[in-house]
């Protein structure tokens, strides 16, 4: 086989067009035709791109006689930083997206149990006040706390066995990538075609949230408000149910939209990001710990406490942000 029929065999192996491979040799689409029509021959530096982009040795590309290497281990790829790349194939790219595709509405309905997990124990207290169920306050009670824990569990266990599911591509979202040939046309493609949903979910979620205050508002000016104990019950439980909704709505577009990201290296997946969490990410969540456990013993405010981890999901944003913007004082 000649270099021409080789050039094209693997770009057609790689799912990619002839303008894709220009666009990352830094050629002319008709120069990439001609190769593969044996018109002309590519010199030394672009044969050294093509082994790189194929991920095949340059003696396979130059030897009309070297068939194509079976289980020939790959070279090592380094970043500007000296660091080892990750090799993602077009095959390991389409499952990662695929399992993330179906992993995303489970993710996001274990988030909805948890937060729905309140309303059983709502909707039985107000039942029970109203004497429409023969229980004790104490049973009412037990019970409501009883399916608050079942659903917590569901949510936990969707996201437990979600965890399993993604450790094969746990690397992913940790090191810095070199992706196969195709891999980011195929991406970015199928990232354009999710975005109209994307902003749909995001959009209908949002509103979700801010209309889920509206049963509370009705339910102090209804008729009877303030009396009437099943009224207040209802208004507060329809507030988590919404909200429930539309965070189910964020999480799930999102969930799927975060795949692209993490193969694109974009957003909070770059590769200078993935750098700082490397660095500082296990110090900083160690010492959050830490702070969590000290604060809550020392108060006994368990149920307020909670409130360290969003703080510091925020603040860990700003650090990479910080971060971020060191690494470019360096590299200028």
């Amino acid at each position: 086989m000649i270099l021409a029929d080789k050039i094209a065999m693997l770009r057609k192996k790689a799912g990619g067009s002839q303008e894709e491979l220009s666009e990352k040799l830094g050629v002319s689409r008709q120069a990439v035709s001609k190769w593969e029509s044996a018109q002309s021959v590519p010199d030394l530096n672009k044969i050294l791109l093509l082994s790189r982009t194929f991920g095949v040795s340059t003696d396979y590309l130059l030897r009309d006689e070297c068939e194509e290497p079976e289980g020939e281990a790959e070279p090592e790829v380094l970043d500007d930083q000296g660091e080892k790349l990750l090799s993602v194939s077009l095959g390991e790219a389409n499952a990662f997206l695929a399992l993330e595709r179906m992993l995303a509405p489970k993710t996001a309905f274990g988030v909805f149990l948890c937060i729905l997990s309140p309303v059983p124990l709502l909707l039985l207290t107000g039942a029970q006040e109203m004497h429409w169920i023969r229980m004790s306050e104490g049973q009412a009670s037990g019970f409501g706390v009883a399916l608050l824990l079942v659903l917590v569990a569901g949510g936990v266990f969707l996201f437990v066995t979600g965890d399993m599911q993604r450790e094969p591509y746990e690397g992913f979202r940790r090191e810095s990538l070199d992706t196969a040939y195709g891999v980011e046309g195929l991406t970015r493609e199928k990232r354009e075609a999710f975005r109209g949903a994307r902003n749909r979910g995001l959009a209908a979620g949002v509103l979700l949230c801010i209309l889920s205050a509206i049963p509370v508002l009705l339910a102090e000016v209804l008729p009877g408000a303030g009396r009437n104990a099943m009224l207040d019950c209802a208004g507060v439980s329809l507030l988590p149910l919404l909200v429930g909704i539309g965070v189910f709505e964020i999480v799930f577009v999102s969930g799927v939209w975060e795949s692209f990201q993490v193969l694109l290296e974009e957003g909070a997946f770059s590769r200078a990001d993935k750098r700082s969490s490397r660095r500082y990410g296990g110090i900083y969540w160690s010492l959050v710990t830490a702070l969590y456990l000290l604060v809550s013993f020392l108060t006994g405010a368990w149920q307020s406490t909670w409130v360290v981890w969003p703080v510091a999901g925020v603040l860990w944003a700003v650090v990479c942000q910080l971060l971020r913007l060191r690494e470019a004082g360096k590299g200028g």
